[in-house]
């Protein structure tokens, strides 16, 4: 099939999904780009179902619809209004709240909520590669929602929570020619504590082996922690990149949701990752959600663990 075209602007978008039918041979090009295979016996020969729109196996029999085993499966929300909420919150730069879900696409608080959550553990691809290269590494303090106070207000309560983060730091000639660095890709992940055991496992996770690591004096960043590194330490020195990204995080998390629960928080930091990551390519990061989600078991509101 190959992966399908992606719309380039909300004129377009509403064209292009504007029925359901559509919306469901769009996801099916999303789930499998280089054709269909049964996912009961791996067989690559079907014949296409047109009412409603799915695939049957010739080999099995087998009927598979594209929702099924994906985050849209057994939605009593209808797919026009997930290809809505997926392009809001990947295009949107300031990101969505359930609430102004709620208002744009007409349901209730509680659907808006399981729709967005859906998504945002839909925004990491197991597939992914780690940061290589340059890379700077920090954590940082992030608050959690406090009623009534916003701002400096929200980071000054007693529901904060400790987030390790991570940038590629990318060198470039600007247009005098001159060197320049800029941000590339980033993660971002809570974490209990910020000893050397934690440091490195966060490390191992998402940063390539030989990579070169840049840090201030703290003492987490241990000659164990970083034995499969580069490291370049800073003591007194601010890693300017990474402190950039935590306070963009921290805006973001404060002004769009003005705060966030702890026990939710590493959801919200895979949506913004997802959405710093393709901040220059916002209408292909649609296509790339949907092809994520596409891939990803559904989770009941139970699984959520709703508010």
């Amino acid at each position: 099939m190959g992966r399908p075209e992606f719309p380039k602007t909300l004129q377009e978008f509403r064209q292009q999904f504007s029925t359901d039918a559509v919306c469901l041979e769009y996801l099916a090009q999303s789930r499998w780009p280089d054709g269909f295979v049964c996912p009961k016996c791996c067989g690559s020969r079907y014949w296409v179902i047109k009412e409603p729109f799915g695939y049957e196996c010739a080999g099995c029999g087998r009927r598979t619809s594209p929702t099924a085993g994906t985050v849209l499966h057994r939605s009593h929300v209808g797919i026009q209004e997930w290809f809505w909420a997926a392009y809001l919150v990947a295009t949107h730069t300031p990101g969505f709240s359930a609430k102004q879900l709620e208002r744009q696409i007409g349901c209730a608080y509680r659907t808006a909520w399981f729709m967005l959550h859906r998504l945002r553990r839909a925004m990491v691809s197991d597939s992914r590669s780690r940061l290589a290269g340059n890379v700077e590494a920090d954590e940082t303090i992030v608050g959690g929602p406090v009623k009534g106070n916003f701002g400096r207000g929200v980071t000054a309560s007693g529901t904060n929570t400790l987030v390790f983060g991570a940038v590629e730091v990318l060198s470039y000639a600007d247009k005098h020619g001159r060197a320049a660095e800029r941000a590339g890709r980033i993660r971002l992940a809570i974490t209990p504590n910020a000893d050397g055991e934690a440091i490195g496992k966060f490390l191992a996770q998402n940063v390539e082996e030989g990579s070169v690591i840049s840090t201030d004096g703290w003492k987490g960043y241990s000659k164990s922690a970083l034995a499969n590194y580069l490291h370049s330490p800073s003591p007194g020195a601010r890693a300017t990149h990474i402190h950039r990204v935590f306070g963009n995080l921290k805006t973001w998390l404060n002004g769009t949701h003005h705060g966030v629960d702890p026990k939710y928080l590493q959801t919200y930091l895979e949506e913004f990752v997802f959405r710093f990551n393709r901040r220059k390519t916002p209408m292909a990061a649609f296509q790339t959600l949907l092809g994520i989600a596409a891939c990803k078991a559904p989770e009941t509101l139970t699984d959520l663990k709703e508010p």
